[in-house]
């Protein structure tokens, strides 16, 4: 009676860590929607993680407390190190492999399930060998496809769409002998081998599904990737009856295909389109100053750009990939200093899917300490171009198109856009006349009302400063 009391009590006592992890993490999630409250956000659902992976160790007894120890000072370690030496231009690859090293752990608890089930060490029901196939059918998915998220964003493979001939029907059939594979092996007897095979193609498909996505896509993948990851740790909440498992993959699953769906939204796409559409996947280049059409574009020099900048009322600062690539968040921040300085009214306009990864531009300026209450989300900000003196466009290129707004034939036609050509006058720092990822000409170079800065975004930016300065 005394064992069976004291069994009860500490199975409230898990029963009630779980409620706050649980509670934790739905807390948590609300706080990340919000800059101002998005590191508490943090902070709480991190700490919902450690109360939920410590009271599970200790009441399943799956380690003992040396290995528990290292297991946390190990990770802790890892994260610390990473947390410090990971710039913020690498966070998309990073959110990557994160996405890729959850689906993977989640495979291999569902593997280690199954070959628990063939060795004999455990019985199992016809649900939860659904609920393994499941597992590692996503989880494998998950990190197959996350890495090649990630070599595209670290450049280690172009981040163009990659195609070959038959490829969505090559998909196809090997979706479904994943799924007869998968549905086989729920009421046979053990067969490890085939099991191994069934989830080497789902590696298979994880690739094949992610590399003809292209890069103008990538936040977009990086948020169904991270739906995805949520999917299989819940689908492994159900194989170890883990009740907190379950809630918190539940809660990243659907937060991840809310956010993927208002990033499809912020492009007007659907999402087959994003993942079967091969978006961007031939693009046409032009070198520096060139121009298409007989179309010209008009130059315009740091110290010229200086002069514009200083005399007016106001300037909306458009932050882009390049702004990441070049790493001149902060050269920006000075910028917009200087430009506050002399009264002038500076603003940030972000779009959803400027960057690599959903909220790339709040995250990079976050880092350079630009306030929060000076970033204005698209639709605050559009009404305010026409009224601007300059528009500052650093390294974006399809979400300032103007032919997204009139030219049916264009591949980003009714996606919206930033409505930078309404503004007086406008400055674009850019490299060379090369289009973005959607392999497009834009069409706003060669407005009446717009100069071309070319060169290094913090190298543009450095000799801006410097002219302001000297003014």
């Amino acid at each position: 009676m005394i064992a069976q009391s004291q069994g009860a009590a500490l199975s409230l006592v898990i029963d009630a860590a779980y409620l706050v992890a649980a509670t934790l993490f739905i807390v948590g999630l609300k706080r990340l929607s919000s800059p101002k409250t998005a590191r508490s956000g943090n902070v709480l659902g991190a700490t919902g993680m450690l109360i939920a992976v410590a009271v599970t160790l200790l009441d399943r007894q799956i380690l003992s407390f040396t290995w528990i120890i290292a297991g946390l000072v190990l990770g802790g370690l890892i994260g610390a190190i990473l947390a410090r030496t990971v710039k913020m231009t690498a966070m998309p690859q990073m959110v990557g492999l994160l996405n890729g090293f959850g689906g993977a752990a989640s495979a291999l608890v569902g593997a280690d399930e199954y070959l628990r089930f063939a060795s004999g060490a455990t019985v199992t029901s016809a649900d939860v060998q659904t609920t393994i196939m499941v597992s590692v059918l996503v989880g494998t998915v998950t990190f197959s496809g996350s890495m090649v998220a990630f070599a595209k964003l670290q450049e280690l493979m172009t981040g163009r769409a990659v195609t070959y001939p038959l490829q969505k029907t090559i998909n196809a059939l090997l979706g479904l002998v994943i799924l007869a594979l998968g549905v086989y092996l729920i009421p046979a007897d053990p067969a490890p081998g085939l099991f191994a095979t069934f989830a080497a193609l789902c590696l298979v498909l994880g690739v094949l599904l992610v590399i003809p996505i292209g890069g103008a896509d990538m936040p977009v993948v990086i948020a169904l990737l991270n739906s995805y990851s949520g999917i299989a740790a819940a689908a492994t909440g159900f194989v170890l009856h883990n009740n907190v498992l379950i809630v918190s993959g539940a809660l990243v699953g659907a937060s991840g295909l809310i956010l993927t769906n208002i990033m499809c939204r912020a492009m007007n796409r659907s999402l087959t389109n994003v993942l079967f559409g091969a978006f961007g996947a031939t693009p046409m280049a032009a070198g520096a100053g060139a121009a298409m059409d007989g179309r010209t574009v008009k130059d315009i020099t740091p110290e010229d750009a200086a002069i514009l900048l200083a005399y007016s009322r106001s300037v909306i600062i458009v932050p882009g990939y390049g702004l990441a690539v070049s790493q001149a968040q902060h050269n920006v921040r000075e910028l917009a200093d200087l430009l506050e300085q002399r009264g002038v009214d500076v603003k940030y306009a972000i779009h959803p899917v400027a960057g690599r990864m959903p909220g790339h531009m709040n995250v990079l300026l976050a880092e350079a300490n630009v306030p929060y209450d000076k970033l204005y989300e698209m639709e605050r900000i559009n009404p305010e171009f026409e009224r601007t003196d300059v528009a500052v466009v650093i390294g974006a290129n399809d979400v300032v198109n103007p032919a997204a707004r009139h030219d049916p034939n264009s591949p980003i036609y009714g996606m919206p856009i930033l409505d930078v050509d309404r503004a007086k006058n406008v400055i674009v720092m850019k490299r060379s006349m090369n289009p973005g990822f959607a392999g497009i000409d834009n069409e706003l170079f060669y407005h009446d009302n717009t100069r071309m800065l070319f060169g290094d975004a913090r190298e543009s930016l450095t000799k801006l400063v410097a002219a302001l300065k000297a003014m």
